[in-house]
């Protein structure tokens, strides 16, 4: 995994502990989220995995060192931290919540703790990573539950912010409910169900509309999707319908979908083909989506692209990743910022979750170990120790379970698509409280 995929900033501060002989101090990083993106009433945990591969391979190459020996920056630095560069491996621990798990503000969603430079030179990547596919899992959960039951089909490759984007986003995509996807790479990379027959050039390079209807036929059987906007809507419905068995059902690509679905529906059951369906594209989102199920189309299935790819109301997602202990041998500081706006709590931490509410506590703290208390699960679990994988990794399809069930047990006032009037409540333990204002007072009260 190339180790350049980062700031500058984290390798310079790399080559500062190393010249302040501060590489064996173990230093603990926690990756959150300081406050709710407009219109979101919770995130989707996902990319963990991204990040265990990344941790797992990380390497500065022999090209990577002789880069960074000619950069001004590292003029005045001691040769022997690119020979401890080249010989860098992740050694350190993670816990994480699982993807699939729905998580709040102020929160960790995944720890760090390893030598500092380990720790530090990989924030970069772990922010990106997590921030995005979050962002597209959390988009794909709110248009799974605007189409009420009906399949949702992740279609925004060819509009994602790249190629590699589309992948990570329809793998996203799926861990947030989509069926499946159309990114064929996604299919073989992740397992994912892949759907998709033929487009408008499709119809286009026939000089018939039915021969083109045909050969498709021909050619994919009972997977068969006719897309019929292409010229005349109904005209190609009839067509279709024509052809007799097999096909899955027709696509709706433009038009008044509530409308054109219902004639199509018409023409399909009164043709013999109930069982035909039909799946609606053309810019949707879950506003959209809900607008069509409100109005009772009879649509079998969506098919999403632009908005599910790029998320694009909340095209980004402000996630952190802050130092929150120190520790050389036997001695730990605590660390937290102060900063207005901007500050955070020290110390490891655990996030349990209750029926009603989460608890952020200390990561000693055990909730569940006083009589009558009913601590749902604590969220943060050991992926990585030594640098070693602790557990083989969910399925694909486990962590889109993961993400349906919980979400089924949040509140149904947060599954709205809009602001719910009444937030997810996360508190602070009072152990967490004291720790806080232990750290506090050791820095504010020495400089009053």
């Amino acid at each position: 995994m190339n180790a350049l995929l980062t700031d500058l900033y984290q390798l310079t501060m790399a080559a500062g502990h190393y010249q302040a002989g501060k590489l064996e101090e173990r230093a603990t990083f926690e990756l959150f989220v300081r406050r709710m993106p407009h219109n979101r009433n919770f995130l989707v945990a996902a990319g963990l995995a991204q990040v265990v591969d990344y941790l797992l391979n990380l390497r500065f190459t022999a090209e990577d060192l002789e880069y960074l020996r000619a950069l001004p920056q590292f003029a005045r630095v001691d040769a022997g931290f690119f020979d401890y560069l080249a010989g860098l491996r992740f050694t350190g621990d993670v816990f994480a919540m699982p993807e699939g798990t729905p998580f709040f503000p102020g929160e960790p969603v995944l720890t760090v703790r390893a030598p500092i430079v380990e720790a530090q030179i990989a924030e970069t990547f772990l922010i990106a990573t997590i921030a995005h596919q979050s962002l597209i899992a959390t988009k794909a959960a709110r248009v799974v539950e605007a189409a009420a039951g009906r399949a949702v089909i992740e279609f925004g490759t060819r509009r994602a912010h790249s190629p590699g984007a589309g992948t990570l986003g329809a793998r996203a995509a799926y861990i947030g409910g989509c069926i499946g996807t159309s990114n064929t790479q996604a299919g073989l990379l992740y397992g994912l169900p892949v759907f998709g027959t033929a487009a408008h050039s499709w119809v286009q390079a026939f000089d018939d509309e039915l021969e083109a209807f045909r050969v498709l036929q021909k050619l994919l059987g009972e997977n068969t999707v006719y897309l019929i906007d292409t010229y005349d809507t109904l005209e190609g419905a009839r067509k279709a319908v024509a052809l007799g068995r097999p096909m899955w059902g027709v696509r709706i690509d433009s038009g008044n979908l509530v409308e054109m679905s219902r004639e199509v529906r018409a023409i399909l059951d009164a043709a013999g083909f109930p069982d035909a369906r039909i799946m609606a594209t053309s810019d949707l989102n879950e506003y959209k989506i809900l607008e069509l199920v409100a109005a009772k189309a009879p649509i079998d299935a969506f098919g999403v692209g632009t908005d599910l790819a790029t998320s694009s109301d909340v095209p980004s997602l402000g996630a952190v990743y802050k130092l929150v202990e120190m520790a050389s041998g036997d001695k730990r500081r605590y660390t937290a910022k102060f900063s207005e706006g901007k500050g955070t709590l020290p110390g490891a931490k655990q996030v349990f979750r209750f029926a009603a509410h989460d608890l952020l506590g200390c990561s000693w703290e055990c909730p569940a170990c006083t009589p009558g208390t009913p601590v749902v699960e604590a969220l943060l679990r050991p992926v990585l120790l030594g640098g070693e994988p602790v557990l083989p990794f969910p399925t694909m399809a486990e962590s889109r379970d993961r993400a349906l069930a919980s979400l089924a047990k949040l509140p149904k006032s947060l599954h709205t698509v809009f602001d719910a009037k009444e937030q997810w409540k996360v508190e602070i333990s009072p152990a967490l409280h004291a720790l806080l204002e232990s750290v506090r007072n050791n820095h504010i009260g020495a400089d009053a």
